[in-house]
């Protein structure tokens, strides 16, 4: 049976805000699309299946903590990373730039040899090329690689932002030719620039000579506020081809997407539901929920009435307050469920209004109460 060749499509139109569908050989990812983060070969907290059942149709690994543990060659041993984590779904892989930048130990950046740098675990030296972090996401079967940019911190330096773009351009030529030709699996290239739209602008034309399936907005959600952040969002998305997918990584809070879905953005990922289901937060659409609070003890309610998947409205906010403060693993895997399952319903419901060119009205009545 022939393998189907990653593509993208527009389906309709709402304003900038756009309908659309990824086609994988894996399967189809309808867009807008909010991939659950599984750093380390897992969704924590949750069965990948249960993720499945949320609507979930692709999830995001992460190549830094991949390369370290496990290391790739257990991966690959295993069949690549599909097999590995018995996840039928596509999986897009991020090249390890930002985790250098954010999480090793010592790290120094060499324009040719890559990313030097020391395991935030073991303190182990490695040696992060552009056609290293190509040939470790082909070696673990990832059906959306990312080219290795260097992601800098927030900052007003214009000299410094300026570098950090250069050298990520070269490193995206890199990428690219390491990658080579496959029809069946996607590489994406990154744009960077800080908040600086000229070198946004210069970022994305380089980019778009050197032609990628689709293209990410890096460097956002490293300090700047949200209207920051939507203003490189319109300063670039248009100039995105329209035939692309338009990927804002590492990206966020309902109204984080809310807000860049009516700017033309059609996929995101985030820690966010994940790791606040761990500690108590939840996410509904009447807003945030710290089910740690006192006041909850004696709330027999659940967390959303209207939600039948896996039972969850048989859980009571003063059960769950309980477990909690008693650190239940149940707990946890609970509050994942259900923020993992609020993320697809959210993108279930933009994708809706996008299709019946109400999503303006759809923005305005949520993008504060969420």
């Amino acid at each position: 049976m022939a393998l189907k060749k990653f593509n993208f499509n527009v389906i309709e139109n709402d304003k900038q805000a756009r309908l659309g569908i990824i086609k994988t050989h894996r399967g189809n990812v309808d867009t807008p699309a909010f991939m659950p983060v599984g750093t380390q070969a897992t969704i924590k907290g949750a069965f990948i299946n249960d993720v499945i059942e949320t609507g979930s149709q692709i999830i995001l690994s992460n190549t830094y903590h991949l390369m370290i543990r496990p290391g790739v060659e257990r991966i690959e041993s295993f069949g690549g990373l599909h097999k590995f984590m018995n996840c039928k779904l596509p999986i897009l892989t991020d090249s390890g730039g930002f985790q250098v930048m954010s999480l090793s130990k010592l790290n120094k950046i060499d324009r040719e040899k890559g990313a030097i740098f020391q395991s935030h675990i073991d303190g182990k030296k490695f040696i992060l090329s552009p056609e290293e972090s190509i040939r470790i996401q082909k070696s673990i079967n990832s059906d959306i690689v990312m080219v290795m940019d260097e992601c800098p911190k927030k900052s007003k330096d214009y000299k410094k932002i300026k570098n950090s773009m250069d050298l990520s351009m070269y490193w995206a030529d890199r990428s690219k030719k390491a990658f080579g030709n496959n029809p069946h699996k996607a590489i994406f290239g990154i744009i960077q620039g800080g908040l600086f739209k000229d070198l946004r602008i210069k970022s994305l034309e380089h980019l778009v000579k050197i032609d990628f399936n689709g293209y990410a907005i890096g460097g956002l959600a490293v300090g700047e506020s949200q209207k920051e952040m939507f203003k490189v969002l319109d300063d670039i998305t248009n100039l995105i081809p329209n035939d692309k997918p338009r990927y804002l990584m590492g990206v966020g809070t309902p109204s984080d997407i809310l807000g860049a879905v009516k700017r033309g953005v059609d996929m995101f990922d985030c820690v966010l539901p994940t790791r606040s289901g761990r500690t108590g937060l939840a996410f509904t659409w009447n807003g945030r929920i710290n089910i740690r609070n006192s006041k909850y003890q004696s709330d027999n309610s659940p967390l959303d009435i209207n939600t039948s998947k896996f039972d969850l409205n048989k859980y009571s906010k003063n059960y769950l307050n309980h477990l909690f403060n008693t650190n239940e693993i149940l707990a946890s895997m609970l509050l994942t469920l259900h923020n993992i399952n609020f993320y697809q319903e959210l993108m279930a419901a933009i994708r809706k209004n996008i299709k019946n060119g109400t999503f303006q009205q759809f923005h305005d009545k949520y993008i504060n109460k969420l």
